[in-house]
């Protein structure tokens, strides 16, 4: 197995937005706010970073920003997956180059492909970087499904690390095809204790964007055998992650930190505000959680 890119809890971190675009100088401070409450890795201009709104200019700038910010205190995982085969190596070519410890790429969406057609993707992508490579695996939003068979045939390509999976019911059959040649990552908050139960490595997660340290405590304890102390915080986590896809991520994410003072901006049309019945609801949940690290902070 391939020593794993990280081990606990990845953010899925939220860009900043300002009237001028990225809002670096906040997305700095942001890092550091996760750095200092045990965040595990950083997971940058992923779906919740709003990157498929980005161009490519704006897209590997953030990753810098969150590269040179982190300092090599914790690995830097860059989405740069792309609907375009040869796109997305470029910009998997250009994040290694800045010094991203991983990439994360996303099933190729909308034009979709037959299995023969994801295979030779990632394949594109593994000979043309030395960067590690996480898979990801999300078929509610892109309608491609990266099966065990799939990840049988990559398994010959050493840098195809890990797989952020959101498909849980074939993770059985991963673990039977593959057994431990990949590390598994939950793409969901609320599946990232029961996955490291068979063996996941951590989460890449939403609501460490607003609780970082709780999910990191929570999925070590997991790692470290106690899952009666991660099942217990992963129940009460529940409503917080029920609360962040009210609508689709990240609008309650983002709204959650605006409220809560980080004034990260809005999201990105065709992203919207969030239903202000739903935001009172979502903000009356998270107003149950101790939020003094973020609101101290940010204040």
């Amino acid at each position: 197995m391939s020593k794993p890119v990280f081990e606990g809890s990845a953010v899925a971190i939220v860009t900043p937005f300002n009237e001028k675009g990225v809002d670096f100088v906040k997305l700095e401070k942001m890092v550091e706010f996760h750095i200092k409450n045990k965040t595990d890795a950083i997971v940058v201009c992923g779906s919740t970073g709003e990157a498929s709104t980005m161009p490519d200019e704006e897209h590997l700038a953030t990753i810098k920003c969150v590269i040179d910010a982190v300092n090599h205190r914790i690995p830097v995982i860059a989405g740069t997956g792309s609907n375009d085969t040869r796109h997305g190596v470029e910009l998997t070519k250009a994040a290694a180059k800045m010094g991203a410890d991983a990439v994360l790429l996303v099933t190729p969406y909308y034009n979709k492909c037959t299995p023969e057609g994801l295979v030779r993707h990632y394949a594109e992508h593994a000979a043309n970087c030395d960067c590690p490579i996480i898979l990801y695996n999300v078929p509610s939003r892109t309608n491609v499904n990266i099966s065990a068979k799939v990840l049988e045939r990559l398994a010959d390509y050493d840098n195809i690390v890990g797989i952020k999976e959101c498909n849980f019911g074939q993770v059985p059959d991963i673990l039977s095809v593959c057994g431990d040649r990949y590390s598994l990552y939950s793409g969901e908050d609320a599946l990232a204790v029961p996955l490291a139960s068979l063996g996941g490595k951590g989460v890449i997660s939403v609501a460490a964007n607003i609780l970082p340290e709780f999910v990191s405590t929570m999925m070590h304890a997991a790692l470290n055998g106690d899952f009666k102390t991660a099942s217990k915080m992963q129940v009460e986590l529940v409503p917080l992650i029920n609360s962040m896809f009210f609508e689709v991520n990240p609008i309650p994410v983002k709204t959650a930190l605006n409220i809560l003072g980080l004034d990260v901006g809005p999201c990105r049309l065709p992203l919207c505000e969030m239903t202000p019945a739903l935001a009172e609801k979502m903000t009356d949940i998270i107003n149950t959680y101790d939020i003094s690290a973020i609101k101290n902070y940010f204040a």
